[in-house]
């Protein structure tokens, strides 16, 4: 049996372009993994082996790899930067146990850091920081620490500093040791020296040294009395208190290098092994129920246990579906039947294998413990649980945000309609943020997704990998509409005709609720004017009108069904009558409680050069942005702005225009807020004629 206290499960996470992929490149020259260090830039990085990564010299799916460093076995995910793939950083933080935050030592911490540190906290991970890129220009380890404490909120562990910085960048001084390693301009990271660190150094790093070690006897009363009595720890009882901390996410030690020149990687991994949590080190995962409410059983990481897997990522390749699976306990084996808790149904396991990055090792076995993928799995989706067939279990699924963007797209060719389908059917289990709808009117086919660049990249997959040429439409904002007034009502559903009839009466209230709440539904019918085994029939009524709101047949959200009151008849009531009394009272009362249509708002982060200020805030009010902040960077000012997605489409472009190429810009949702009376009417004008242009088409 495999010894626990030896794996590590990271992933590698940061910003667009903080170098993430460069890192991991350096880890698996290091740890023997490849010979040859390929470069982002080149196209040739080792996990970024799609075309559409290859080109774009971005990270587009995470990718897993397995590695040895002093006789520890490293389980790594590179994860994407580029704010409209995150949901791949979501899901690969779900299932780690430790991570490694990469920042810009120029850039600092930028918007995209500040959403996958948010899901490092929600998901509990302990975490190391590398700020990478010394040798650029503008490189400022000590501003970058600082940011982490401003912007994060988070408590650095200083643990190296750097010696020298932009060009003249050589090396690191490690506190722990009190020694400097330096790297030669060779670019092979294995020709350095430990030396004593620089004189004019001495003063800081003894400063900083007694930072490091103050922060860390904090986790032991005994070790910090003796500190207190004049006594240093020695490096063992430092590292060991320096463990305790990262694990319970007191702090999170921070180092420096630069991934690009070779410069700083080592110190990093040793700290991975000496600081980041084993599986048995991190809380058990919970068990839930089929209502997602936790059981107070946990999948305990031990291979003896019953099996309880999580498949957090499915990926198609040339082979089949590859699922990509976390064991937390129990045993998987070849050919073994298991368990999908979410479809009921068995499955077997057809093939185990170790992956790096899209080359692959055959298992016999995989244990807790353990990252592995799974071929020969039919019906299994991401968030699935895995479990043993006589000991059932559901662990917590993955919750994942709704698509703010959609377009339509049909095959150029009607040969290819088929082969569309069975792409996208593909591609949709692959991405969880990726939906697909049909247009029941038109036949279109409807993409949807997270931002411009998610849907692009999905229609360059469709035509690369899978050979379907596509015509595409433009994009489509994903409107959504509410109500503003409360309002009470009544409706009688009546039909008549031969036989038994239908009658369902309801009272109702209703109401709007706070942005961000959803549908709510409650009944206040005391007395058995509506029965009770009717009650659910109202709701799932109202429940289905949601879909089709009542300005433009965009989906209606944040408001309140109370039911007061209703009538019932003994022979020709049933639940289908109040199904759809509740449906039609929705398509009666929504239009009299002043119906507002609603925008996504996107929250903006633009970089743009100093002299280029004035022309973007121009630009962004245009667009009817509201700025919150523009703060001082570097190289440039970055401004905090949120705008309507329906006015950033191309903005890219006409950035790159206004700053001579330097501009650059994230954009996630934020929130919907009501759409402008011009903006409402133009919206619902544009959908009606497009209604009239189907209908016509089809007569």
């Amino acid at each position: 049996m495999a010894d626990l206290s030896k794996h590590r499960n990271i992933g590698i996470f940061a910003h667009v372009d903080a170098g993430k992929t460069t890192t991991t490149e350096r880890i698996l020259k290091l740890t023997g993994k490849i010979h040859k260090i390929g470069e982002v830039h080149d196209g040739a990085a080792t996990t970024d082996f799609m075309e559409q990564e290859q080109e774009r010299g971005i990270t587009i799916q995470s990718a897993a790899t397995t590695c040895f460093w002093d006789e520890h076995q490293l389980n790594i995910i590179d994860t994407p930067g580029h704010v409209d793939f995150t949901i791949e950083v979501y899901r690969s933080l779900k299932v780690l146990d430790g991570g490694v935050g990469v920042f810009c030592g120029s850039g600092g911490v930028e918007p995209q850091s500040e959403t996958n540190w948010r899901y490092a906290n929600e998901s509990a991970v302990s975490r190391l920081i590398l700020v990478n890129k010394m040798d650029r220009v503008g490189a400022d380890f000590y501003r970058v620490v600082e940011e982490i404490k401003t912007v994060l909120a988070a408590k650095p562990l200083v643990m190296t500093l750097p010696i020298g910085v932009e060009d003249e960048f050589t090396g690191v001084v490690d506190l722990l040791t009190k020694k400097a390693w330096t790297w030669d301009d060779s670019g092979d990271p294995t020709n350095y020296q430990i030396v004593d660190p620089p004189e004019d150094m001495i003063e800081k790093m003894e400063k900083y040294r007694s930072e490091m070690i103050e922060m860390a006897v904090e986790q032991d009363d005994e070790v910090m009395e003796k500190y207190l009595d004049g006594e240093e720890p020695d490096v063992e009882t430092l590292k060991r208190c320096i463990r305790k901390g990262t694990i319970e996410l007191a702090f999170f030690p921070t180092y420096c290098g630069s991934a690009f020149k070779n410069k700083g990687v080592q110190l990093v991994l040793n700290a991975v092994v000496d600081y980041l949590p084993s599986p048995t080190e991190v809380p058990p995962q919970p068990e839930v129920d089929k209502d997602g409410e936790e059981t107070g059983e946990y999948a305990i990481v031990d291979p003896d246990r019953p099996l309880r897997a999580l498949a957090f990522k499915i990926m198609d390749d040339q082979y089949g579906a590859l699922t990509f699976t976390r064991v937390y306990s129990g045993r998987l084996k070849k050919g073994m039947a298991i368990l999908n808790t979410f479809t009921g149904k068995t499955e077997r396991v057809g093939r185990i294998v170790e992956m790096h990055a899209d080359d692959r090792k055959e298992l016999d076995e995989a244990q807790a413990g353990d990252i592995v993928a799974l071929l020969g799995l039919k019906n299994v989706q991401t968030g699935h649980t895995l479990c043993d067939e006589k000991h059932p279990a559901t662990l917590e699924p993955m919750v994942f945000p709704d698509p703010v963007i959609s377009m339509a797209v049909r095959p150029s060719d009607v040969g290819l309609a088929d082969k569309l389908g069975v792409a996208l059917g593909k591609m949709i289990k692959e991405d969880p943020s990726f939906r697909i709808e049909t247009d029941q009117d038109s036949g279109e086919t409807i993409l949807k997704g997270m931002g411009e660049l998610h849907l692009d990249i999905k229609v360059d997959i469709l035509k690369r990998t899978y050979g379907v040429e596509t015509v595409v439409g433009a994009p489509q904002v994903a409107y959504r509409e509410t109500i503003t007034k409360k309002i009470e009502d009544s409706y009688t559903h009546k039909k008549q005709s031969g036989g038994s009839g239908q009658y369902g009466k309801i009272d109702y209230i209703i109401e709007p609720l706070e942005s961000g709440s959803g549908f709510e539904f409650e009944s206040k019918v005391v007395g058995g004017n509506v029965p009770k085994e009717y009650i659910p029939a109202v709701e799932k009524g109202f429940k289905r009108s949601l879909d089709k709101g009542v300005l433009a047949g965009f989906p209606c959200l944040d408001f309140k069904v109370t039911l007061v009151d209703g009538g019932h008849h003994s022979v020709d009531s049933s639940a289908v009558a109040f199904e759809l009394a509740a449906r039609a009272a929705y398509r009666q009362s929504i239009p009299k409680a002043g119906p507002l249509l609603l925008e996504p708002i996107m929250k903006l982060d633009v970089f743009t050069p100093e002299a280029n200020v004035g022309d973007v805030i121009g630009d962004l009010n245009r667009r009817r942005g509201m700025i919150h902040a523009q703060d001082r960077a570097p190289t440039g000012i970055r401004i905090k702005a949120e705008a309507p997605l329906g006015e950033m489409f191309g903005y890219i472009g006409d950035l790159r225009t206004m700053t001579s190429g330097r501009g650059q810009f994230s954009m996630e949702f934020a929130h919907y807020a009501g759409a402008p009376k011009g903006i409402a009417e133009a919206v619902i004008k544009k959908v009606a004629e497009e209604k009239e242009a189907k209908d016509k088409a089809r007569k």
